[in-house]
């Protein structure tokens, strides 16, 4: 049972590690844009909102690093070259295409990193790596303000309002709530503490009974 824990650990280990290098090139991708994306939008909200939305990405992107430097690994040189190209060609097309088709485009995203930091923080559990849940699920929670802005600035379009837009997320809290009530966490949780009783009881045998034997011993 130990050797199959360990082989459920190490799998969602390279998962955690595959999605966040996915992740941290593509906040770069998303960083780039957006900094295009502010700089063509004339309203002076919008222009501060969605350049706040691109320091987000930028801390995101430093945060994400450091987990995967602590995880032993790093950011894939090929992904980051394609990212920096992509986020720069969307920038760009910002001052091209008009107002909608990039908020749309953003939206749209940002619901997807909704759903891929939660799934980082499973991956995370999975292996065991519960220092990182907490920050994996604050930046789910960053990226569904992003995707709340973004749908409404597209819903607040005449022609917007007659797009079909992506599915909506989710209420904010269900992020924690949902991930708290999993049964996979809890059964992982008595887990845990099956682990510890018997980790305990070997140490009992260890240093207690060999004790008891030397007072039984004595003359």
């Amino acid at each position: 049972m130990v050797t199959g824990q360990m082989a459920t650990e190490n799998n969602s280990q390279k998962k955690l590690i595959a999605l966040l290098q996915l992740a941290y090139s593509g906040e770069l991708a998303a960083a780039h844009a957006y900094r295009g994306h502010w700089r063509s939008v004339r309203n002076a909200g919008e222009k501060i909102a969605i350049r706040n939305i691109e320091d987000d990405e930028w801390r995101h992107r430093k945060l994400v690093g450091e987990m995967l430097a602590n995880l032993g690994s790093g950011p894939s040189k090929r992904r980051e070259i394609r990212a920096t190209i992509i986020g720069r060609a969307l920038g760009l097309m910002c001052h091209i295409t008009g107002w909608l088709a990039p908020m749309y485009g953003a939206g749209k995203l940002e619901s997807r990193n909704i759903r891929e930091y939660e799934t980082g923080a499973r991956y995370a559990r999975d292996c065991g790596r519960v220092d990182l849940i907490d920050c994996l699920l604050e930046m789910a929670e960053v990226e569904w303000e992003h995707e709340l802005f973004f749908r409404s600035r597209v819903l607040s379009h005449a022609l917007g309002r007659r797009l079909s837009l992506w599915p909506q997320p989710p209420a904010k809290e269900t992020i924690r709530l949902s991930f708290k009530e999993e049964p996979v966490a809890r059964s992982l949780a008595e887990e845990s503490l099956h682990v510890a009783a018997r980790a305990q009881s070997r140490r009992d045998e260890m240093f207690i009974a060999p004790r008891e034997q030397d007072i039984s011993q004595a003359p």
